[in-house]
């Protein structure tokens, strides 16, 4: 690809976006949402966040993990325990962590 052919993909990229991330910011007015979707919107978020963490934490190069010796496993559980238990997001990384370092790094997992 020529430079001025990824100068214009990007360009263009970068309009796209803006375009379709400002959409709601353009209007004048509140854009009205059937209650269906207000509450399927609720979940995006959430359904985006587990669409990105969840393959992290069960797949190793594409495939899935095959032993329990991998560290990101116990990281996860304690993780949700502490959140389960909790409720506090900055607590389940540090717990998460507090398990996955020592196994990476002492166990080499």
């Amino acid at each position: 690809m020529s430079s001025g052919a990824a100068v214009l993909a990007i360009a263009g990229l970068t309009a796209i976006t803006l375009l379709t991330r400002g959409f709601f910011l353009f209007s004048r007015r509140e854009i009205p949402f059937p209650p269906w979707l207000r509450e399927g919107l609720r979940y995006a978020p959430l359904a985006a966040l587990a669409a990105v963490v969840l393959p992290e934490i069960i797949m190793r190069d594409g495939r899935l993990i095959t032993t329990l010796a991998d560290a990101r496993l116990y990281a996860a559980l304690a993780g949700a325990a502490w959140f389960y238990w909790r409720r506090g997001i900055l607590g389940t990384i540090v717990v998460g962590m507090a398990v996955l370092l020592p196994l990476k790094l002492g166990l080499g997992w």
